[in-house]
């Protein structure tokens, strides 16, 4: 891992998690832990409206969190509908510690690093059915209440996860917005790294 990323991993670490929290990401182990054991491959698609902020986010921690701890997952994300990964969320994945590259403008393709021997993680929005993300054989993990009350469906899942977080943009342009956009980075690499820490391989 990157030096600064190590420190933010080591300080999401040590967050505390509140039991329900834990209660809500039980069945996101459970799946992982399920398929490791069968021996089969692990994919995760964090689904939000806009593909924006909380499951970019989620895409990211989810797959540090597999890479740290060395187990073998792909994780992706999508949303309903395609808008752009949201520059202040970019922003507080550059303060978390992470080398983020990109090409384009409307839509901008980043490709996000988290050590210098892993290839990067490519993001950028689009339908949680677009092509370059799988379309069989996964989880989907729910992380906002809009995309999960509007798409009680998700073609090809083989499991539906809700795990919802608050969405930063509600502090958009205030003086509070990079703060919170890092906390909720915080929260979400707090629970990605958790769920990771209990499974046995």
């Amino acid at each position: 891992m990157l030096p600064a990323l190590e420190k933010t991993i080591e300080t999401a670490k040590n967050q505390d998690i509140a039991e329900d929290r834990k209660q809500i990401l039980a069945p996101l182990i459970v799946y992982i832990q399920g398929k490791l054991d069968q021996k089969a491959d692990v994919n995760l698609n964090f689904i939000c409206t806009h593909n924006s902020r909380r499951s970019q986010f989620s895409q990211i921690w989810a797959q540090t969190a597999a890479d740290y701890y060395g187990i073998p997952v792909k994780s992706f994300s999508g949303g309903v509908e395609v808008t752009a990964f949201n520059e202040r969320a970019v922003a507080s994945v550059k303060r978390s510690g992470f080398k983020v590259t990109s090409k384009g403008d409307t839509n901008p393709d980043y490709t996000v690093f988290h050590s210098d021997t892993h290839e990067g993680i490519s993001l950028f929005s689009k339908l949680f059915d677009d092509p370059v993300n799988k379309s069989d054989h996964f989880a989907a993990v729910m992380t906002c209440s809009h995309a999960d009350e509007n798409c009680p469906f998700i073609p090809g899942a083989e499991k539906r996860i809700p795990v919802l977080y608050e969405d930063p943009k509600a502090f958009d342009d205030t003086p509070e917005e990079a703060k919170k956009y890092d906390e909720r980075s915080m929260q979400i690499a707090a629970e990605m790294l958790y769920v990771f820490s209990k499974i046995r391989q």
